[in-house]
């Protein structure tokens, strides 16, 4: 079968596109019933901290792994066994009637989290040539924003209306028929094996990952994802809220509503950049043009010693998460630079940096929040220190995309080692 020019590939964007969609929503939707399981459960704060954040912890450490196992068996397998691990984890956390199989059920999560982005780019960039791929990667990095939107309000209505259980069990029966309508269409429809030996991978992985970890040109898309995914993801998902609360006077309500600016600024950005990047014929520089912003952006807070008026606040979300649209131009370097036998592992270890960084920043933020409340007793202050944090994020993710090499041969780039 010719992939690239088969209808089929459509199907298939679609099919893995939406299954992304849904998993993406499980990543956060927990935060949503945070009281109700401190409720049901009769667990602490820290408790259910610890539960929701092992699932991205998970997800971080097998990361290159799972590219080294992608890039080795092909990424069908992983992908379609993903989404049935999510599925059944989320249906286990459904049912829970203790705190540690909730735990278990969120570290089942995280393993078939884990496999979603290495694989779904590998797949695209099976089915798709070059320049769709640049175009469509965009696509895929909405989908995960609208996976986060999904987890807002729409979600909290089904909560509403079919109880937390009822909800998570609903999404966890759904990522199951997922994985077996992948399996149909990847494997049934087009007759592929469900797992493919990749004849030309014959290096030994320790040598692989020697010379992977010692190329200049991963170690630039490690740090430039690192740079723009950490500010958005780890201040959105933890300080964001609070600090509009305790700062700016607003309800949780209020303040979860221009969270939604941010989760629309970033389900613009994607395909928007991606197509610009497309037309352009260019990644790089629209690249560094977007990282700048974001790190002007991230700054701007360190300029107002007094809170910045809204206007700035909502101006500043929207930006911040319309940037965060281009991180997907780091899996587009990645299929333009690196042989597709390596895409795997590359791909792998670049999205490391983000969730690292995503990892890494409500920590070090909320260190300085305590610190602060230790010297004066209150937080307020605080936050215009923490952003500092933020701010150090998008300059190393700035030093990394203009590290990045890219020789132009015709449609495509080669690495620079």
């Amino acid at each position: 079968m010719d992939k690239r020019n088969s209808k089929l590939r459509w199907v298939i964007f679609a099919s893995v596109l939406f299954t992304y969609l849904v998993m993406a929503s499980q990543r956060t939707a927990p935060g949503l019933i945070t009281d109700q399981l401190m409720t049901d459960f009769s667990i602490t704060a820290s408790m259910v901290g610890l539960i929701t954040s092992i699932q991205f912890f998970v997800y971080t450490g097998l990361q290159v792994p799972m590219g080294i196992l992608a890039d080795r068996y092909g990424p069908h397998f992983f992908l379609i066994i993903g989404a049935a691990l999510t599925g059944i984890g989320t249906i286990i956390y459904s049912l829970s009637a203790h705190e540690f199989v909730l735990f278990f059920a969120r570290i089942l999560t995280g393993i078939g989290d884990a496999t979603i982005w290495v694989n779904m780019v590998l797949v695209l960039a099976q089915w798709f040539n070059k320049k769709e791929f640049t175009r469509l990667i965009g696509f895929a990095g909405m989908t995960g924003s609208l996976g986060f939107l999904m987890a807002t309000v729409p979600f909290s209505g089904l909560i509403v209306f079919l109880g937390w259980r009822g909800a998570f069990l609903s999404a966890g029966v759904c990522l199951c028929l997922c994985s077996i309508f992948l399996y149909f269409i990847l494997v049934q429809k087009s007759k592929q094996t469900i797992i493919v030996k990749n004849k030309g991978q014959n290096e030994k992985t320790w040598f692989l990952l020697r010379r992977i970890f010692s190329n200049r040109q991963a170690w630039a898309l490690f740090f430039c994802h690192f740079g723009l995914v950490g500010g958005y993801i780890g201040f959105i998902g933890s300080w964001a809220v609070p600090y509009l609360m305790d700062v700016h006077g607003m309800t949780r309500l209020d303040a979860s509503q221009l969270i939604m600016i941010s989760l629309i600024g970033a389900l613009m950005g994607a395909p928007l950049i991606g197509w610009v990047s497309s037309y352009l014929n260019a990644i790089k520089r629209p690249y560094i043009l977007f990282h700048i912003i974001v790190l002007l952006c991230w700054s701007t807070f360190l300029l107002f010693t007094e809170p910045p008026p809204l206007i700035v606040i909502y101006l500043l979300f929207f930006i911040i998460g319309f940037g965060f649209g281009a991180n997907s131009l780091t899996f587009a370097v990645v299929r333009l630079t690196f042989p597709l036998k390596e895409s795997g592992i590359v791909t792998g270890f670049a999205n490391t940096g983000g969730f690292l960084s995503a990892v890494l920043l409500p920590f070090i933020f909320g260190m300085i929040l305590d610190n602060f409340q230790t010297v004066s007793g209150s937080l307020s202050g605080g936050y215009y220190y923490g952003f500092i944090t933020p701010v150090i994020f998008a300059l190393l993710g700035l030093i990394g995309v203009m590290s990045i090499k890219e020789k132009e041969q015709g449609t495509g780039y080669k690495a620079q080692e």
